[in-house]
C-alpha cells in the first residue's frame, strides 16, 4: 500500500517521501491524516542519531538507524476498519500513535499518512474536536504525567526544568492541582507562553535558587534532562519531597540514591504513555485547563517537512509547537 510520510534519511536529513506500507489487517485502522505534531525534543535527538530507539541511546557498534520515520502522533479521519476492530467506525476523528510502515529502520513511525495503525493505538476525540488541539497528544500526555506523578497538596512550590512543551504541560497540571509554579528556562518567547500564574524565570539572567526566595520545594519536575540544575535546587527541596525525571539522558543518567536519602526524596521515572492517560489527558483539553493550541507557534504543509526541520535546528528558541497540516 502507498503512502507519504516524514522521513529521516540519514543523520540530520529529513524529507518528504512515498513509503510502503502493510496492507490493513483484522486488527488495523486506516486513518486519513489530518495533521500531525512534530516532538521537537524526541524527534530531534533520533533526526541526530543519538537513539537507536525509545528511551535506548546510539553507541558506537550499533546499527546505524536510517532511514526512519519520524513520530508518534497525528489525528485524522478513519476511513477503514479492519473486522476485528471494535467501537470505531468509518468518518470518526480519532488520534493515532504509532502507524506501520514498510523498509525503515522500525516498522512504525508518525508522521504518515495513509495511517495503518493497530487499533490499540487509536484513541477516539470528542464530538467536533479540534485536530490540531489534539494531535499532540502522546506529547501533552508525557507533561500530564509529569505534573500528575508527585503527591501535590495545595500551596505546595513545584520547579519545572525547561520552558519546552512537556515543561509547559507539566507545569499546567501541577497549577491544576493548586501547587504554586515555577519554570525556569532559557527563551523569552516560551516562558511567554505560560499562564499568568505561573511564574517563568530566565535562568540566564536570574538564578534558579533565588528566585524562588527562600521557599521550599515540594516538587522538582525536570523535563529536559539536566541533572546539575535539580543538584542546584535539592538544598531548597523540603523533606518528602519529589523529583520527576523525564528528559532524555542518554549515558549520562546516573542518579546517586544516598544523595536523595537524607531528604526521603521520592523519584519519579515516567516514560511512554497508556491508554489510561491517555484517556485522561483527552478529559483534561476537553475540559479546558489542559491547553494544547495556544502553544502552536508554527505550521507546516507536509510536504514541507524539511523545512521546518532546518527551522528547528536553526531556530530552537523559536520552535515550540509544531504541526503538519497533511
Amino acid at each position: 500500500m502507498r503512502a507519504y510520510a516524514v522521513v529521516f534519511t540519514d543523520k540530520g536529513k529529513a524529507a518528504y517521501n512515498e513509503v510502503q506500507v502493510p496492507e490493513p489487517g483484522d486488527h488495523d485502522v486506516v486513518i486519513d491524516v489530518e495533521c500531525s505534531w512534530i516532538s521537537t525534543g524526541t524527534e530531534s535527538s533520533y533526526f541526530r542519531g543519538e537513539r537507536i530507539r525509545g528511551e535506548t541511546p546510539y553507541k558506537p557498534g550499533d546499527p546505524w538507524p536510517f532511514p526512519i520515520v519520524a513520530g508518534y502522533q497525528k489525528v485524522g479521519i478513519v476511513r477503514q476498519v479492519g473486522s476485528a476492530v471494535q467501537g470505531i467506525v468509518p468518518g470518526e476523528r480519532v488520534f493515532a500513535a504509532l502507524s506501520k510502515v514498510s523498509g525503515m529502520f522500525e516498522p512504525y513511525g508518525g508522521h504518515i499518512h495513509p495511517a495503518v495503525t493497530p487499533a490499540g493505538q487509536i484513541w477516539k476525540l470528542p464530538q467536533g474536536a479540534s485536530p490540531e488541539a489534539y494531535c499532540g497528544l502522546v506529547l501533552t500526555q508525557v507533561g500530564y504525567n509529569c505534573g500528575m506523578r508527585p503527591a501535590v497538596t495545595p500551596g505546595d512550590v513545584a520547579v519545572v526544568i525547561g520552558d519546552g512543551l512537556v515543561g509547559q504541560w507539566a507545569a499546567q497540571t501541577l497549577l491544576h492541582r493548586g501547587a504554586e509554579v515555577f519554570v525556569l528556562g532559557r527563551h523569552d518567547d516560551r516562558l511567554a507562553h505560560l499562564p499568568p500564574q505561573i511564574r517563568g524565570v530566565h535562568t540566564r539572567r536570574t538564578d534558579a535558587v533565588s528566585a524562588l526566595e527562600g521557599r521550599k520545594v515540594a516538587v522538582v519536575v525536570d523535563s529536559v534532562g539536566d541533572m546539575d540544575t535539580f543538584y542546584a535546587l535539592q538544598p531548597s527541596m523540603k523533606r518528602d519531597s519529589h523529583l520527576v525525571s523525564a528528559g532524555f539522558l542518554g549515558e549520562k543518567g546516573l542518579v546517586d540514591i544516598q544523595k536523595l536519602r537524607g531528604q526521603e526524596i521520592t523519584l519519579h521515572t515516567p516514560s511512554g504513555w497508556t491508554g489510561k492517560r491517555m484517556e485522561e489527558t483527552i478529559q483534561a483539553i476537553a475540559d479546558g485547563w489542559l491547553h494544547t493550541s495556544p502553544l502552536i507557534t508554527h505550521r507546516y504543509p507536509a510536504d514541507r517537512a524539511a523545512e521546518a526541520w532546518q527551522f528547528i535546528q536553526q531556530s530552537k528558541s523559536g520552535a515550540l509547537g509544531i504541526v503538519l497540516n497533511w
